[in-house]
């Protein structure tokens, strides 16, 4: 019996820098259907790529009861296992940061408004 061997091409993950914000901003815009950014796009911080193109991203983002979480954003057409990797890999990163934006809600809330501010210009 013959076996098909598909390959399966793998997630990089990278932290978030200010060079990728306008793609992030391109993806987010496409999922909500907005034409700005508001604060659910939150503070990015981890994205995923597939070959050389960021197909998810990760961000900072307050709850409703004023705590810090996160969401995660993905191009549609990203397979379910490669969200699922990407959530695990965001929840371990989340849980290790000590950084003032993933443990003081006032820091991230002034954060969060100053991305929005500069994105939208």
């Amino acid at each position: 019996m013959e076996t098909n061997i598909q390959y399966q091409d793998q997630l990089q993950y990278a932290e978030v820098y200010i060079s990728d914000m306008l793609g992030l901003k391109n993806i987010f815009q496409q999922v909500q259907n907005t034409g700005k950014v508001n604060s659910e796009f939150g503070l990015p911080f981890l994205l995923a790529k597939k070959k050389d193109e960021v197909i998810a991203f990760a961000s900072l983002v307050i709850n409703e009861k004023g705590g810090i979480d996160f969401k995660v954003y993905d191009k549609s057409g990203t397979e379910v296992s490669e969200k699922k990797s990407f959530i695990s890999r965001v929840e371990s990163f989340f849980k290790k940061n000590n950084t003032p934006n993933f443990r003081n809600p006032e820091q991230l809330k002034n954060s969060i408004c100053r991305m929005i501010s500069w994105l939208n210009q």
